[in-house]
């Protein structure tokens, strides 16, 4: 039967020793496997129910605020698959009179009134103390030019509004005017104007 290995005993000592070592190991990676994937369930389940509060609240904004807009019509935001985490949001919208079913299909003043009741639904849900618009109203005619200033004044008790723009109509919502001109070539120059002061000074002189 050949030479009897006097080691053998310790040998095997030191594999059940490293047995056991790698069988804890072994363990605790299962636990920690088990922990991540509680982990994981934990934070979809979380952001499921964020997600959708999120998206049902700016979709009931957006209701509200698209037919304000264009004094009537219908829009909404559908998703675009079953699982909320891996689906996309379809923009439904149609201006009074309308049925289309694509929002290209839309004028451009169209889609801009568009744009900024989604963008304003989505204000509404993290409102900030202050907002910035840049020639929003540079595509849309005088008569939706007045909707949008409605809905910035309903939006200003909440807001204070800074707005650039060109247009006649919504500078007589401002209350504080800031010009800039150029007397001068490339020399720019400020000039502001007190809406208030300005309609006393009017009434004073008419009196």
């Amino acid at each position: 039967m050949g030479a009897v290995n006097l080691a053998a005993l310790d040998e095997l000592q030191a594999a059940s020793e490293r047995k056991q070592y790698l069988d804890a190991q072994a363990a605790d990676l299962m636990e920690a496997v088990d922990t991540l994937d509680q982990a994981i369930r934990k934070i979809d389940h979380e952001t499921r129910e964020r997600l959708q509060a999120t998206y049902d609240t700016v979709n009931g904004y957006f209701k509200e605020l698209f037919p304000s807009i264009f004094g009537g019509g219908h829009a909404e935001l559908v998703l675009t698959g079953d699982e909320i985490l891996d689906a996309g949001v379809q923009l439904i919208a149609q201006p009074p009179g309308k049925r289309n079913n694509s929002i290209h299909l839309l004028s451009g003043g169209e889609k801009a009134l568009t744009a900024l009741a989604l963008v304003f639904s989505l204000f509404r849900l993290n409102p900030a103390p202050f907002c910035l618009l840049d020639e929003v109203d540079a595509p849309l005619d005088d008569a939706n030019t007045e909707r949008y200033c409605e809905l910035v004044k309903k939006m200003s008790e909440h807001t204070q509004f800074m707005f650039i723009t060109h247009n006649k109509i919504t500078m007589e919502m401002a209350e504080q005017l800031v010009g800039v001109t150029m007397p001068e070539s490339g020399v720019s120059r400020i000039v502001a104007v007190d809406v208030d002061v300005a309609m006393k000074m009017q009434e004073q002189a008419v009196a």
